[in-house]
């Protein structure tokens, strides 16, 4: 098995790949870095992520970074074996590289662009409503899309919990502490639900949100 030691902060965009890794119940180092003291900015950790975000997964010294990418990997890597993400012979993978890499790359942009426009983060004079209201719509409407998935089936790959309604599960979780409702979307209420009764997501989440 690889030394594995992964990067992190606490409630960051490291959550999921803690989440994955509690759930593939793997060993692995977490090293926590306190952003707010810029860790991140540190020499040694540029050297392993040039881009100064976390996480950071270092595998036999080899970093691997971007959350999806990390999961989608120990997907490959323990997953199969476990039961948890399809072999990569499966038609099953190419649903759940697709869903995975949407639910980061097309769900989760617009989660970006929503933020940036609304967020108390962001400089009150950057905000822009009708921009963030065009965002949540297009984030609602995105949802509807899963939901319809779901509707045939109890877990995004089928009869079976995996890896992939981890993923997807953290980023449309993600979205509701941002604001977005699964109000009367309730196959999608049902199937968090499951998500968060999960030993491996209180580990590493904590508190599930109120659908």
């Amino acid at each position: 098995m690889p030394s594995l030691t992964l990067y992190a902060a606490p409630m960051s965009s490291a959550t999921p790949v803690v989440c994955a890794l509690a759930e593939l119940d793997i060993p692995c180092e977490i090293v926590m870095l306190d952003l707010a003291a810029g860790d991140q900015h540190r020499p040694d950790y540029l050297k392993l992520n040039p881009h100064a975000v976390v996480p950071t997964l270092v595998v036999d010294g080899t970093p691997l970074f971007e959350s999806v990418a990390i999961m989608q990997w120990l997907g490959d890597r323990y997953g199969v074996e476990r039961g948890l993400w399809p072999p990569a012979e499966a038609p099953e993978r190419l649903t759940a590289l697709s869903w995975t890499t949407w639910a980061y790359v097309s769900y989760g942009a617009l989660i970006g662009v929503m933020n940036f426009a609304q967020s108390p983060g962001v400089d009150a004079k950057l905000h822009h409503p009708p921009l963030a209201a065009a965002a949540r719509e297009r984030l609602h409407a995105a949802l509807d899309r899963l939901a319809a998935h779901l509707a045939e089936r109890p877990y995004l790959l089928g009869s079976e919990y995996s890896l992939a309604d981890l993923i997807v599960g953290c980023v449309v979780t993600y979205s509701i502490y941002c604001g977005v409702s699964l109000e009367g979307r309730g196959r999608l209420q049902e199937w968090l639900q499951r998500f968060y009764e999960r030993e491996s997501y209180r580990k590493a989440w904590g508190e599930a949100p109120k659908l």
